[in-house]
Formats: structure tokens, sequence, C-alpha cells
């Protein structure tokens, strides 16, 4: 019955879905005991934990109360929105909270009186806390969705921004990008960001409200069109730079560039009809717990995950006090189905120790490898000593004095227990130089993670570092990535590929650095992870450059067309950068004949000065 049992728990995993529990107790030949999994929390509602912020300040409306119409009744303006009115009121928090029965609650923001300004508004979402997406974003608009609008998303609790998908109605238009759709991805570029037009035409307020960031038809890129070959989207995360941390964010940020206009274009005697309102924002994720984790708590404010394999941390990123005898890795979907837990290993040998403190890994070396070494010579054959002995200083050459309880012997032989004044002080003894010499040729020892394959010692500062750090690492345990890359979060300390070049567009970016989430410094007016992109005004030219004209602001007169946001294409008779002015030369006689009666004009006038003082 018992191994009945043991079978059935061993094969619980596959009953519960997808690396949901992190251990199960199993009997084998050697009796029984615990086998742990990599898991990970079940998805859940996030907007129920997020917190909304909406700007600019005043974006919202009914502060002060203001009245508006919609698309379908826009000359019936009698709508109205007041913030001291709970009934009228359309604050941020009705964006995720739970309607009642045929009732939606929305925030709304205020009328595009302002218009030709942008009508902007920047509704962000935060966690404090890592979460990875499991399903589609879905934003719900009442009364029209935007005309324009981005979703981008951080990744370190808002510090820098990332553009996560593009909408418009005219993609060229709004962001000079050609429109794509996701059902159009590959397995080689299902990252990519893209621009889509299919959430931002007008089809009547009433007939589609939703907006999508799709994410189930990505997962289908692997997992097939029903997503039930997840085990290829798990593999494949592994594998694929980058795959894991595109599902991946801290905050999410809706910038809202430009309202439902109705399928016609501004109406300017009528700027009540254009807004925003959202009803609602849905998030299904779950918490980041790196295969650590299958519980994720509201605790003190903030989502926790509740760690195993010896872990810590909210995400569970880091081993515990007692259990750092290797470094820290986040759990693996391979092997399939389980998974590996890479659980943190208690501490016991220098290798476990805290980095820096190599006085103490001095003396576990020479307390372990000192009866090995020969006694007729202070090298082993094996090892040539790197570093002199008079390179070593004195402090690190001799251990520590150190208190020892030697056992007490009669003249017998027999063994004496210990007493109160059976202590005796044992001067330092000098550490052998093969000890030293294979603490720094041991790249293990010195923690390099595979980067470099030796180390030296610097006496000045007393510590050992890594020589040659490769791969385009660098720090004294080549932990850190040369200027010009960045890290691959995806990817562990002891990856080749742990360092990403930066790749910053030389024509929009300021230098070839970028931070540590692969953002490049933009020049003024460019934007993109790569600084490859233009902000909305902006149009390119080896380099971001202001528009010289656009539909809204800077619009061509006198009949000319814009081309490109680069210049006006004038009509006969008219130059200038918006053909504002009319030409005067010998094709065109209405200027001439101006010029000419301007100048009969003048000359009649000074003629009937001269006559009247004549006169005098």
């Amino acid at each position: 019955m018992l191994p009945l049992f043991a079978l059935l728990v061993h094969y619980l995993p596959l009953a519960l879905g997808h690396y949901d529990i992190c251990k199960s107790w199993v009997t084998s030949d050697d009796g029984p005991s615990w086998e742990y999994y990599a898991c990970q929390p079940k998805p859940m509602v996030m907007k129920e934990y997020a917190i909304i912020r909406v700007d600019p300040p005043g974006i919202t409306c009914g502060d002060p109360a203001e009245y508006f119409c919609t698309h379908e009744n826009p000359y019936l303006c009698s709508d109205e929105c007041d913030a001291s009115t709970p009934d009228l009121a359309h604050p941020p928090s009705h964006m995720v909270d739970k309607d009642e029965e045929g009732l939606a609650t929305y925030w709304q923001s205020v009328t595009w009186k302002r218009y030709p300004e942008p009508l902007v508004a920047n509704i962000t979402l935060s966690w404090n806390k890592t979460i990875e997406l499991t399903d589609d974003i879905v934003v719900t608009f009442e009364y029209g969705r935007p005309t324009a609008m981005m979703l981008e998303k951080s990744l370190d609790y808002g510090r820098t921004w990332h553009p996560y998908q593009y909408y418009a109605d005219d993609c060229i238009e709004a962001f000079g990008m050609t429109p794509k759709k996701v059902v159009n991805l590959l397995a080689s570029n299902v990252t990519r960001v893209l621009c889509t037009e299919d959430y931002s035409r007008w089809a009547g307020s009433k007939k589609e409200k939703n907006v999508l960031f799709e994410v189930r038809e990505r997962f289908a890129i692997f997992a097939g069109p029903d997503l039930r070959k997840m085990e290829n989207l798990y593999t494949r995360m592994e594998s694929a730079k980058g795959l894991k941390d595109f599902f991946t964010f801290t905050d999410l940020r809706l910038r809202l560039l430009r309202p439902a206009l109705g399928g016609t274009y501004v109406q300017r005697d009528n700027l009540r009809k254009y807004f925003y309102a959202i009803s609602n924002i849905e998030v299904s994720a779950r918490c980041k717990c790196n295969l650590h984790s299958n519980a994720c708590n509201f605790r003190e404010g903030a989502l926790q995950c509740e760690c195993e394999h010896n872990t810590t941390g909210q995400d569970c990123g880091r081993c515990k006090k007692s259990f750092r005898n290797r470094s820290w890795r986040s759990g693996s979907y391979t092997p399939i189905p389980h998974g590996s837990p890479n659980s943190c290993a208690a501490s016991g040998s220098a290798l476990g120790m805290d980095r820096g403190v190599q006085t103490s890994a001095f003396t576990y070396i020479l307390k372990t490898e000192k009866k090995e070494a020969p006694q007729s010579s202070p090298t082993p054959p094996v090892l040539e000593p790197k570093v002199q002995r008079q390179e070593i200083p004195e402090k690190i050459r001799a251990a520590p004095p150190t208190y020892r309880e030697p056992p007490l012997t009669t003249s017998t032989g027999k063994k004496h227990s210990k007493s109160a004044s059976s202590k005796t002080f044992i001067a330092p003894e000098p550490t052998p130089a093969y000890v030293i010499d294979a603490l720094v040729k041991n790249p293990k020892d010195c923690e390099c993670y595979g980067h470099s394959s030796r180390c030296s010692f610097i006496d000045f500062l007393n510590v050992v570092t890594c020589v040659s750090c490769k791969h385009n690492t660098r720090g004294q345990h080549c932990q850190h990535c040369r200027l010009g890359f960045y890290r691959n979060v995806s990817a562990e300390l002891e990856d080749e590929n742990v360092c990403i070049q930066c790749n910053c567009n030389q024509q929009g970016s300021e230098h070839e650095r970028c931070n540590e989430t692969g953002d490049c410094v933009c020049r003024p007016g460019a934007t993109g992870t790569k600084c490859d992109e233009c902000y909305l005004g902006y149009h390119w030219r080896q380099g971001c450059h202001p528009n010289v004209c656009d539909d809204e602001l800077l619009i061509c007169q006198n009949g000319g067309t814009c081309h490109q946001g680069q210049r006006c294409i004038c009509p006969s008779g008219f130059k200038g950068a918006l053909c504002q002015d009319a030409k005067c030369d010998s094709t065109h006689r209405n200027c001439d004949s101006a010029s000419s009666t301007m100048v009969i004009s003048v000359l009649l006038l000074v003629c009937t000065l001269l006559l009247s003082l004549e006169g005098i």
C-alpha cells in the first residue's frame, strides 16, 4: 500500500498541472525522503493588488465640474462629471473596481477643451513586485477607443520604461511604423514590439470597447493554438534569450495620446465629445518567484512569495543565510515535467562562505590540505606557484592566533576528559605558499563564475581578484558587464551569454553605453530601447529631428501638403516653411501688381507732402 501511495504522490504534479508543487514525499530503496521540483504560483487577478496613478495632475474630470456628450449624441451635452458628487465622480479607482450588475463604473478624463493642445493621459499600475503574464491584458474603454496610444512596461519599479505595444488608427502616421499582427509573428521574433491598427479604428463606441495586448497568441507560437503543449513553451523559455523576460514586469503604463474621434476629423465647434473613459483593466499574471515557490500572498502592503528550496526574499531571489554553499540560481523548467529546483545548499565549506572572507578561506584550506602536502617540499609538484612568498603580507601568510584544546594524556597514553583549565594558547603557524597559490590558481575559490581561468592577489587591497574576464564581463569576480553591455536577466551568472551588447543607435543615442536593463541614453527627440525611434512630433533622418509640419499644430497653409513631417509641399504662388508667404517674381503677376501699386501709392504720398511744403 505504501509504494502505491508513494507512486501516487510522485505523479501528483502531473495531475495538478504545470509546476504546482515544490516537493513531494517519495519512497525509494534508501527509504522515504523529500523530492524537490521547480514550482510556481497559480495565476491571479492582479488588478486587485495594483496601485494606480494617473497623470498629469488635473487630467481626471470633475474638478471643476464640467459637461460632456458622446459621439452618438454630440449635441446633447447634458452629462456631468463632478468630483464632489459620488454619483457623478469618475476617479481612477473605478478602472480596477468590481462593477455592479448592470452598472459600469469608469474613470474619465477632462474633455479636449484645450484643442489643438494634445490631450495626453498616463495611467500607471504598480505592484511593488515582479510578476509574469499568463493571459491577455484587456483594457475596456467606454465611449470609444483612442485613435493613438502606447502600452509600456517597467522591470525596475518605474525607473525606466520599455515600449510593449503601439496602437493607432494609422500606425505610419502616428508612430512611423508599419502595422503588423501578432498572429503573423514567428518563433524568431515573438518578442517584437508591434504597432497594431486592430483596436483603434472607429466601429461605434457601443460595439467595440476592448483593447488587447495579446499574450495567448504569442504563447500559441510554441504551445499550439489550444495551448495544450505548454511544455514546449516552458522549454523554449529556458533556451530563448529574453523570452521569459518579455512577459515579466513590475509596472505597466498606458499612454493615451489621442482620443476617439468618431471616424471624422476633429470638430472644433464641439470639443466636449472628445475624452478618455476606462471601465476596466484586466491583468492575469502570477508572482515571479524564480521557480522557488508555489504560493504568493499579500502581506505588509505587497505581494510576497512563500519561498521554498532554502531561498528567501520577495522574489525568492537569494539563498537563506545558512544555505550559501553555492551561488543562488533560479529554478529551471527543464527537464520536463518537473524541472530543476536548483535549491540552495547548506554552508560548510570554503566555497560556501561569503565573498571577500579570504582569510577564513585560507584557514580552511590550510586545515584540509596541509596534511596532504609533501613534508619534504612546501610546494606540491602538481602546482606551480604564481605568487612569490615574499609578496604575501605577513597577516595573510600566518593564520590568526587561535585557542584549541589539546587532549590530555597520562603516562600510559590514555586520554583524560577536558577541564576548564586545559585551554592552551597556540601560536599561529605560517600558511604554506602552496596553499595560497592553490587558492589563487583555482577560479572556483575566487568565484569567477567560469569567466576567467586564473586569479591574482592584490596585496595592498588584501583581495584576490579574477584576471582577464571573458564573455564581456568585468569586476573582481567577473560579476559585472563591460561598458557597452548589459546583464541578461534570463541567464545565470555562469552563462557565457550573461552580458548582451547594448547596440545603441549611433545617430539616436548619446553614447554606446546602456543601463542595466539595456536602455540606451537617447538624444532629444529619440526614444526606444536602442534610441532608433522618434517621439511624436519628430521624424527620423540620421537621427530624430523636430517636425517642420504636421496635421494639427504646424499645419501647412494656403493648400500646402505635409510630406512625412519634414517639409510642406507648397502650391504654385506660395513659399516658406509652412507655405505662408506669397511668391513675388515674374511668373506671378498678381504679386508684382500688388508691389507696383504699393510703390505708386508711396510716390503719390511723397509728392503730396512736397506740394504742401511749397505752399507753406
